[in-house]
C-alpha cells in the first residue's frame, strides 16, 4: 500500500515563481501540488478548502502578507505545517514568521533537492531552518538578555496578576503614562508585543514564581 503523497500548496505573488516551483514538484513522487496562490488571503481560503499538508510561503506579499496568513491559519486551527520560502532573512523577516508558527524557514537561492527535503521533513513535522536563519536565530538565543529593573519587576508583577495599567499607576503611586512606558521596556527586553506574552515569559524565566 502506498503512502499518500503530501498535499503542497505554493503561495508567491510572482507568477513565474509560482509556475517554476509547481514544475519542480511535479516530477516529485509523494508530492501533489493541490493549489497555488497568490496572496496571504487566499492561501488562507484554500487552506480551509483544500486541507493541505504543508504550505510553502512567501512573505513579503501584496495585501495580506506570508506572517499575517501564518497567524490567521493558527487562529483558524489549520494544521497544515507552514515553510517560508522567501528572499529575506532579516531579524524582521525571520522571527515574526517563526513566532506566528511558521514550521521552517528557507530563502529562495536553496537548491530544488534541497526545497524538496524540506517540504518533506516539514510534512512530518520537523522543522527546517536555512544556514543563515538558523545561525541568526541560534545568535539570539546565545544573546546575554537585558535583565528588567526591579520597577519593571513590580509593573509585570502587577499585571501577572490582573492589575491594569491604571490600577498598576495607582499602587506604585506613579502615572498611568510612565506604566505604559516601563511596559514598553519590558516588552522590548523580553522580545515580545504584548502583556500575555510578557508574563508567559517572566515565568519561563524563572523571573517570578507561578501562582
Amino acid at each position: 500500500m502506498h503512502e499518500a503523497s503530501i498535499r503542497l500548496i505554493v503561495v508567491d505573488d510572482h507568477p513565474i515563481v509560482r509556475d517554476g516551483l509547481c514544475g519542480m514538484f511535479a516530477g516529485e513522487p509523494g508530492i501533489e501540488v493541490v493549489g497555488v496562490a497568490g496572496d496571504g488571503a487566499q492561501a488562507v481560503a484554500l487552506a480551509e478548502e483544500l486541507r493541505p499538508d504543508v504550505i510553502l510561503m512567501d512573505l513579503r506579499m501584496p495585501g495580506t502578507d506570508g506572517v499575517t496568513a501564518i497567524k490567521r491559519l493558527a487562529e483558524r486551527g489549520s494544521t497544515a505545517r507552514v515553510l517560508v520560502l522567501t528572499t529575506y532573512d532579516t531579524d524582521r523577516d525571520v522571527l515574526p514568521a517563526i513566532e506566528a508558527g511558521a514550521t521552517g524557514y528557507l530563502l529562495k537561492d536553496a537548491m530544488p533537492d534541497e526545497l524538496v527535503r524540506a517540504v518533506r521533513a516539514a510534512a512530518r513535522g520537523e522543522s527546517v531552518l536555512s544556514p543563515s536563519v538558523a545561525t541568526r536565530l541560534l545568535g539570539r538565543v546565545r544573546a546575554p538578555s537585558d535583565p528588567l529593573s526591579a520597577r519593571e519587576l513590580e509593573v509585570l508583577g502587577l499585571i501577572a496578576r490582573g492589575c491594569t495599567n491604571r490600577e498598576a499607576a495607582a499602587r506604585l503611586f506613579i502615572s498611568e503614562a510612565t506604566v505604559k512606558s516601563h511596559l514598553l521596556h519590558i516588552y522590548a527586553k523580553l522580545g515580545v508585543n504584548d502583556r500575555a506574552a510578557a508574563v508567559a515569559a517572566a515565568f519561563e524565566r524563572g523571573l517570578f514564581d507561578r501562582p
